[in-house]
């Protein structure tokens, strides 16, 4: 079946969910994530493309955040009533006291690059070489961690440089903020995300000096295949209206099968993408990061201990204790080994 027909097929379904569900008569739901079209919260970019939030009598609205802290404070200010974060942010924030629950998993892999800027590239010819330089990571103005700031604090740990001797500086979850920290000179280096990564380097703006997805990044680096995206709510969602989460996680899981079944180019067209140069980076990632995305949207227990892993790893010795299970609920999404 060609690329057309199936999206053809798609939209035909999506038509009819409208038919038989008007869009007055369907529940709203709102979800924070990052992005748009970061590949490590795609899935959620796909539900009202593919028509899965019609299936549940859903009308999903997107708000789009500059990170996955954004997405955080909105749940816990209650401006949304789910969040779409990496685990590692998602913990941190429970720590600092807010209400947050991990509900079903999205990625089954970590997707992150250390680029830096090509007009550095005699100067900086490994992580070593970034000592003293201004590195962006994903993450709000706050002092809370992240996990593309813990995976850099690893990095840089590992290869001999203080992260006290490096200058960190925020960037955003999507294409416009991580573009303009290269293009003015303001950061020498990010650990972000993909496709923005690869479009980057296919511009020529950047090389990469680490990759999440390569053995040779990930051997130093304990719980290097911990848990990044996950769908969030807070307890008192879940003990409130439990028929609402059990609808967001089916959405979820819907959009994963999706996936699982459509190619890369099918993927970019669903979205429509058109930027001749974002539909080529989206498409190469896709097929680059095969194991990307959750097979099931069901939780590992295993990579929740590498969440864990990672977490306290990267947190060093003042974090205080903090058990993932506990922020664990998987009536929804169920469990694996």
């Amino acid at each position: 079946m060609t690329c057309y027909v199936r999206c053809t097929l798609a939209l035909a379904t999506v038509l009819c969910l409208l038919m038989v569900f008007p869009v007055s008569a369907l529940e709203r739901i709102v979800i924070s994530t990052p992005g748009p079209r970061s590949l490590s919260f795609l899935p959620i970019d796909l539900i009202p493309k593919i028509g899965a939030d019609r299936e549940q009598g859903v009308a999903l609205q997107i708000i789009y955040t500059g990170s996955g802290a954004a997405s955080l404070r909105d749940l816990a200010t209650r401006n949304t009533d789910f969040a779409i974060a990496g685990v590692p942010a998602a913990m941190s924030a429970r720590l600092a006291g807010d209400d947050v629950m991990v509900i079903a998993p999205i990625d089954d892999a970590p997707i992150f690059v250390l680029m830096v800027r090509t007009d550095l590239q005699d100067q900086v010819k490994s992580i070593a070489d970034l000592k003293g330089r201004v590195i962006a990571v994903n993450a709000s103005a706050s002092s809370r961690d992240t996990a593309s700031k813990q995976l850099a604090r690893l990095l840089l740990e590992a290869n001999g440089v203080s992260f006290d001797s490096v200058h960190i500086i925020p960037t955003g979850q999507n294409w416009h903020s991580v573009s303009a920290l290269i293009l003015s000179g303001t950061a020498d280096a990010i650990v972000g995300n993909e496709p923005f990564a690869s479009r980057l380097k296919a511009a020529g703006l950047v090389f990469f000096l680490a990759n999440l997805a390569e053995p040779k990044t990930v051997q130093s680096i304990k719980g290097a295949h911990f848990l990044h995206a996950a769908l969030l709510t807070r307890n008192e969602t879940i003990a409130q209206t439990p028929e609402k989460v059990a609808k967001v996680v089916a959405m979820l899981q819907r959009s994963l099968d999706w996936l699982l079944h459509h190619t890369p180019e099918q993927v970019a067209e669903t979205l429509g993408v058109t930027d001749p140069l974002e539909r080529d980076s989206l498409i190469l990632c896709l097929h680059k990061y095969p194991s990307a995305y959750s097979q099931n949207g069901r939780f590992s227990s295993a990579q929740l201990q590498e969440t864990e892993l990672f977490f306290h790893t990267s947190g060093g010795t003042s974090l205080p204790p903090l058990r993932l299970e506990d922020m664990v609920y998987d009536q929804w999404a169920g469990r694996s080994p």
